[in-house]
């Protein structure tokens, strides 16, 4: 991954994810140590937080195609490696605004909020 070609969004535009029944499953011990490490880099990325939540819910049974998402999370991450939330030492306020997607998940039909 030090020489991959960045990439400027963290998924494909109308990237849609899905679960497989059929295909190459992937080691899933290194699928969850990645897709982990991003989980604990998503708290000061939240540029990447909605993408590490879809390609957690595949932690089970992992498909190269979801190994190729966490992939290109990383060639993005490689593009802009400045960014993040930086707190000072000083009265801050944070105003969070979230929407759900109603129903977006193609596989089980539920929201996902981000």
């Amino acid at each position: 991954m030090l020489r991959c070609k960045p990439v400027e969004t963290p998924i494909e535009s109308n990237g849609k994810i899905k679960q497989r029944e059929n295909g190459d499953l992937v080691d899933r011990g290194r699928y969850q140590c990645l897709v982990g490490r991003l989980i604990y880099l998503s708290h000061t990325r939240p540029d990447i937080a909605f993408v590490v939540s879809v390609v957690s819910q595949y932690m089970h049974s992992p498909f190269e195609e979801h190994l190729e998402v966490v992939y290109r999370i990383l060639r993005y991450l490689k593009d802009d490696t400045r960014q993040g939330i930086i707190l000072k030492n000083e009265h801050t306020s944070i105003e969070v605004y979230t929407d759900a997607d109603w129903v977006g998940s193609i596989d089980d039909r539920k929201s996902t909020s981000g």
